[in-house]
């Protein structure tokens, strides 16, 4: 079986590994440069085709498409496959930024534009070099550390600064007040930090926010 944990696996005369990294950057950055303005949509893998998130992501997806904007995604299942489709069905640019994982990412056929990783930081360059917005529905693990990251670029001044949109109030309502009680009360971070977020319901009002602030 091929090796799991490749960042683990930088051993003494295997730097040639370096080549492969440059080589999925420069893949990367081969299909997406010419996209145009795009958001990167996250949210559960878990979901099914059943559930109203699913159909809220791909409503959302579609309304970018309409409004311009291509639609970039991790390429999997769940809310991933539900942007795709919803960025697919409406004829707009839909990515799938696939990684290679030995369980649950499986890639979903509704994007029209598909990369495969090997690496999760060079993905994650993708995800935000191309993104005018980050849209992030309900998730685990993989949709906070997306999410987190986005945020810490923005708050330490390493991207431009972008609309990171927490979709589902109800959801992520025990975050924002951890966040405001705990991190903000305590000067973990300052107001302006906190107000990096939003939170929105409405996918027409969703657009809206990314489009006053992004010019296309």
């Amino acid at each position: 079986m091929e090796k799991q944990f490749l960042i683990d696996d930088f051993k003494i005369g295997e730097s040639w590994r370096l080549f492969k990294i440059m080589g999925e950057f420069v893949g990367g950055v081969e299909a997406l440069h010419d996209i145009g303005p795009a958001v990167s949509i996250f949210g559960s893998a878990r979901i099914k085709a059943d559930n109203p998130i699913y159909k809220q992501a791909e409503e959302i997806a579609a309304l970018f498409v309409k409004n311009n904007f291509a639609v970039i995604t991790g390429g999997g299942g769940g809310v991933m496959e539900a942007a795709n489709k919803g960025a697919a069905d409406a004829g707009g640019t839909s990515v799938g930024l696939n990684i290679n994982l030995p369980f649950e990412q499986e890639p979903n056929r509704h994007a029209n534009v598909k990369l495969v990783f090997d690496y999760f930081f060079i993905r994650k360059v993708m995800f935000v070099k191309y993104a005018f917005a980050y849209i992030i529905l309900p998730g685990g693990f993989g949709t906070l550390d997306e999410l987190f990251e986005a945020v810490t670029l923005i708050q330490t001044k390493r991207i431009k600064p972008l609309p990171v949109i927490l979709v589902d109030s109800e959801y992520w309502s025990g975050l924002i007040d951890w966040i405001k009680s705990k991190l903000l009360a305590e000067k973990r971070i300052s107001a302006e930090d906190a107000d990096i977020l939003q939170v929105l319901d409405d996918p027409e009002e969703i657009v809206h926010a990314v489009k006053k602030v992004v010019i296309i």
